[in-house]
């Protein structure tokens, strides 16, 4: 049976990239990110979407995620509501997803919010990736084109690197893309053995 390796970090550690370089190897990776903002587009959802958190998150019919993301970050319950809505669908389609990764020993599964939303109770085994927290801040606010103060509240509405490593298998430091690769090839080498 395929193995579920779960791969988490804090907003702007650098997971995304580090899944991706697994990916480089043809290690199938599903990011959970990227599936749910293809999720959000379904009508299903936006509708939802639209009756939790009304017409003002939305430009026409179009929904503004930066609005949206403004509320969920300063209100938990808001973000609460919207995790309520979002992730079950992400769990299907992952769960559809899986089913077609048959003849490979192990995925990636790649999630911000793997421990907050209880998905790492679905992985065989977890990475954590971990950086500075002034590189994540300046990476989310280049990448986001965000204000500090909104990543702040981002990254204080997520586990912190401490509560994620007590429970991962392993960590990969990401103070430099070099430094990382060579801890996601140590780790590639136990998977392949395991």
């Amino acid at each position: 049976m395929t193995k579920i390796i779960g791969l988490t970090g804090g907003i702007g550690s650098g997971k995304t990239t580090i899944a991706k370089y697994f990916q480089s190897f043809g290690i199938p990776v599903y990011i959970a990110d990227e599936e749910a903002k293809k999720v959000m587009q379904s009508v299903e959802i936006l509708k939802t979407i639209k009756k939790e958190f009304g017409s003002a998150v939305f430009d026409t019919d179009v929904l503004n995620r930066e609005k949206l993301a403004q509320i969920v970050f300063t209100e938990p319950l808001k973000l609460e509501k919207l995790n309520t809505i979002v992730h079950p669908a992400v769990k299907k389609h992952f769960e559809e997803w899986l089913l077609q990764q048959t003849k490979v020993p192990f995925i990636i599964y790649e999630a911000a919010i793997l421990f907050e939303s209880g998905r790492h109770k679905d992985c065989d085994l977890i990475i954590t990736v971990t950086a500075p927290i002034e590189s994540r801040i300046e990476r989310v606010m280049a990448r986001d084109k965000t204000t500090r103060d909104l990543v702040l509240k981002r990254i204080n509405s997520q586990w912190t690197d401490k509560q994620r490593i007590e429970r991962s298998d392993f960590v990969i430091q990401n103070s430099s893309f070099e430094t990382a690769k060579r801890e996601a090839d140590k780790i590639l080498k136990i998977l392949k053995i395991a």
